[in-house]
């Protein structure tokens, strides 16, 4: 080959490659905290919360009506959704206020398989998946001391964090109703939480605090607009050239409900609902920085919640006749559907259909796979080893329905659900974490199922309040679902390879 031919190869494999990158779409992951099914408006006007720029996404985009995050709390959510596999082959609970990360060294995440793809990679808000804090913890405290100020060295560099799981750049405020209550950017502290939690901070819905320590300007009402703001600027600054991926977390609904004033009073279903308001309101100010920096187009814009709302939501339905399930049982923390169904609304300009709507069962386990088909990215056999790959929903390709053979379920350890088709196995007496208001269940016509059942199994397409329990009609059903429920609990992975 002629040294002529040899330059244009190479020309021809950067302007591929050039080529290649300006295709590859930016991902955006907005994440709601404790948001119920059905606080989401829709184009209902009629509804009670409206949510008119969740509204607008769904219409360019895909809605998936029977979408789960893989836990009923937060903490594990995130970490199956981060890592394509389910929380429950690891841990079952929240990371604790100073705890240590819920991460193996090695953990695939698909931050870093965004990186090692030449992706730019930021987090913002909420992070709850613990963090180091030997490495700032000074000597000699005991467990004892851990929440009092003095027991740390705060100009230390705080690891363990974002920065070690794939992202380039992370800022936030850790966790709302944890300590350290300060502000983070990406493993330094940006404000020193040098004195106790103030316990006169007015709450607008109500909410506690964790003890522990608190910067002296820290202010529960800053934390959403402050990393909207923050995301914003991030993604403003990003060129067309390299390709980026978001993780926005946000702190909202979940308590302390503190939307602030000018969102008082914008719904019908107290301060929990202005709250949803304020958190469209947010979303509405990403999509806009989208549009104004050029990006709209090439930009895929996930929205999803960790969970179900928080059983705050028995007291709305009293007050205003809001059910943020919807027509499903439950909250959060619960095996039945509304500890687990959330919103999961996909927007991909010119490869979704506008306005499309899904009935097909999805996880959030599964964006690892479907951005990795995506981004081209190899996933290994021992990565993201459930999540199965929805490009061929998002795209309206032609696929064998269902595309999952079936999901588990999860929140408390020793008690699982499994899903398959319409039928849903829960292998334990109760779907409820806890006990449910009798008004609540007088008001569906609900009953308590008890403690002594040996279990519950109900059809969703036909029952999706899972009021009739059909355990007893069907044993070989059950028999078959608790088989197979068993080979995922022991190791079997939920997605093929």
């Amino acid at each position: 080959m002629t040294l002529t031919m040899k330059l244009l190869t190479i020309l021809l494999c950067l302007w591929g490659a050039a080529i290649y990158a300006a295709k590859r779409p930016n991902i955006i992951i907005l994440y709601a905290d404790d948001m119920g099914v059905a606080d989401v408006s829709y184009g209902d006007k009629t509804a009670q919360i409206q949510t008119p720029h969740l509204d607008r996404l769904a219409a360019e985009g895909m809605t998936f009506t029977d979408g789960h995050s893989s836990s009923g709390i937060c903490t594990p959510s995130r970490f199956a959704m981060l890592t394509g596999q389910h929380h429950w082959r690891r841990f079952h609970g929240i990371a604790q206020a100073f705890g240590g990360p819920v991460f193996e060294p090695g953990d695939f995440t698909i931050a870093e398989m965004f990186k090692k793809k030449g992706y730019r990679t930021a987090a913002f808000g909420k992070w709850h998946l613990g963090w180091d804090f030997d490495a700032i913890r000074k000597a000699g405290v005991e467990k004892k001391d851990w929440p009092k100020a003095e027991s740390y060295d705060w100009t230390k560099r705080f690891p363990g964090g974002p920065l070690e799981r794939g992202f380039d750049h992370y800022f936030g405020d850790g966790t709302i109703n944890f300590p350290p209550y300060c502000w983070i950017e990406n493993d330094r502290f940006l404000t020193t939480p040098n004195q106790p939690v103030i316990k006169s901070i007015p709450l607008a819905g109500g909410g506690t605090f964790r003890p522990g320590p608190m910067a002296a300007s820290w202010n529960p009402y800053d934390i959403l607009p402050t990393v909207t703001q923050k995301t914003i600027d991030w993604i403003s600054k990003q060129k067309s050239d390299q390709p980026f991926f978001v993780y926005l977390a946000f702190n909202s609904p979940h308590y302390p409900i503190v939307p602030n004033r000018e969102f008082h009073g914008k719904s019908k279903a107290g301060y929990y609902g202005d709250f949803v308001i304020e958190t469209d309101a947010m979303v509405g100010k990403v999509l806009a920085v989208l549009e104004t920096s050029g990006l709209a187009e090439n930009t895929i814009v996930v929205f999803s919640a960790d969970n179900g709302a928080e059983t705050h939501a028995f007291e709305r339905l009293e007050v205003f006749g809001q059910w943020s399930s919807g027509k499903f049982r439950g909250v959060k923390r619960d095996l039945y559907e509304g500890g687990h169904r959330i919103p999961f609304i996909v927007r991909w300009p010119g490869q979704i259909e506008a306005g499309a709507v899904s009935d097909e069962v999805v996880s959030q386990v599964d964006l690892a796979a479907t951005f990795a088909s995506i981004i081209d990215y190899s996933i290994g056999k021992d990565e993201a080893i459930d999540s199965y790959n929805l490009l061929p929903i998002l795209t309206g390709e032609n696929y064998n329905r269902p595309l999952r053979t079936a999901t588990v379920q999860n929140t408390s350890a020793g008690k699982f659900a499994l899903r398959q088709g319409d039928w849903v196995l829960i292998d334990t007496a109760s779907g409820s974490a806890r006990a449910e208001p009798e008004t609540y269940l007088q008001y569906f016509g609900l009953k308590d199922y008890g403690s002594d059942n040996p279990g519950l199994l109900f059809n969703l397409k036909t029952d999706p309040g899972q009021s009739r329990n059909l355990y007893a009609q069907h044993p070989k059903k059950v028999e078959n679902m608790r088989s197979l429920l068993r080979r995922y609990i022991n190791g079997e992975p939920c997605a093929p390879r």
